[in-house]
């Protein structure tokens, strides 16, 4: 049996699709307005202390490493194959 080829991505499809949605757009505007408040260093950023995203109150901010931030996150159900 011959190896499958990948098949290419389809990105204007994959962001139409996804990324070109109302809440996904507003979730994107939540974590610039947060970056663009604290402007976090490289390797670092920014955690809603209440796991609210959009609440992006300064007292509700910090800057904290990539590592810890991803740790903090809720658990995602595993992908079905």
């Amino acid at each position: 049996m011959a190896p499958t080829a990948k098949r290419k991505r389809n990105y204007r499809k994959e962001y139409d699709e996804y990324h070109a949605k109302s809440v996904q757009k507003k979730r994107r505007a939540g974590r610039n307005a947060a970056n663009g408040k604290l402007k976090p260093p490289k390797g670092m950023e920014v955690h809603h202390k209440n796991g609210n995203a959009q609440d992006n109150r300064r007292s509700n901010l910090a800057v904290i490493s990539k590592t810890a931030n991803r740790r903090m996150q809720p658990k995602r159900k595993p992908r079905r194959k």
